[in-house]
């Protein structure tokens, strides 16, 4: 029987070459060097040793625990919990697809069964030419702009499967893609090392970025009394620092709440049951004479 069989643990995995290392131990100790803890860098280690072989690999695991004096067995268990870090290697594009309620109604699920076909692999899978991995993700948090497709992180917006089927196979071929916001896509590895928190190197990258398109803003300009278009200048929502509107009906009226003047005045109808009057309508605690 061998070791596998007898259900004995793995030998400890091989460290990277000296030369990986050496390179890969400068950027954690600039990685750590931002934490008060040095156990509190492990995410970005872990997105580190992912940008260096497209997965975080068993070396990659040892590699992190070495550098925060861990186990391996605690670095694993981080590595494992959080999605983003790939368990076996991602292509040079990798694809998530949105298969989470709204997507998923909205042509999610349709999309993600048709590119496995199209592409002729299943989840977590790689195309043999290592150019196209994909995956089911359970949210890619842009729900406004259901069905989404991402490439490396960066969002494509308003699938179809047509348009996704289109979108992989440009991608094969080598042709440019735009994503619908954001920077232009680079591979998967180079997405991982900014994602450990290095800078995009790219000229003009950074400028790409943008900020929320108009589905995502739509409750903030709520927020702030805005009118929609197409709503007729209605406002939803008045201004923080502007009172609502009120009708102009006299003192009497702008002293009294907007519930006070829905509901009928509880003091008057009082008085009526009971002969008593007010002198002083300010004063409602003053007691009037007896009618």
């Amino acid at each position: 029987m061998t070791n596998v069989e007898l259900g004995l643990p793995a030998l400890p995995a091989k460290p990277y070459p000296e030369e990986v290392r050496a390179r890969l131990a400068a950027d954690a100790a600039e990685l750590i060097g931002r934490y008060p803890v040095a156990r509190s860098a492990l995410l970005p280690l872990l997105h580190l040793v992912q940008a260096e072989e497209g997965f975080v690999s068993p070396t990659g695991i040892r590699f992190c625990a070495e550098q925060l004096d861990l186990t391996t067995a605690e670095v694993t268990a981080v590595a494992t919990f959080y999605t983003m870090y790939r368990r076996r290697p991602a292509g040079k594009y990798h694809v998530g697809v949105c298969t989470n309620t709204l997507c998923a109604v909205l042509g999610g699920d349709q999309i993600f069964e048709e590119l496995q076909e199209h592409l002729g692999i299943r989840n977590n899978e790689t195309t043999a030419d290592g150019e196209v991995s994909i995956e089911h993700i359970e949210c890619n948090a842009a729900c406004d702009y259901a069905p989404v497709v991402m490439v490396n992180w960066e969002f494509f917006d308003n699938q179809t499967p047509e348009s996704a089927r289109r979108l992989v196979d440009d991608l094969r071929a080598g042709r440019e893609v735009r994503p619908t916001r954001g920077a232009r896509l680079c591979g998967f590895k180079e997405t991982a090392r900014i994602l450990a928190g290095f800078p995009d190197e790219r000229p003009g990258a950074n400028d790409e970025s943008g900020a929320g398109g108009g589905p995502s803003l739509v409750g903030l300009r709520l927020a702030r009394g805005e009118a929609l278009p197409g709503s007729g200048g209605t406002r939803v929502v008045s201004p923080r620092q502007e009172e609502p509107d009120r009708p102009e009906t006299g003192q009497h009226d702008t002293d009294r709440t907007e519930t006070d003047r829905a509901e009928p005045d509880r003091a008057e109808t009082n008085n009526a049951e009971t002969g008593h009057q007010d002198h002083d309508h300010n004063d409602p605690g003053q007691e009037g004479t007896e009618a």
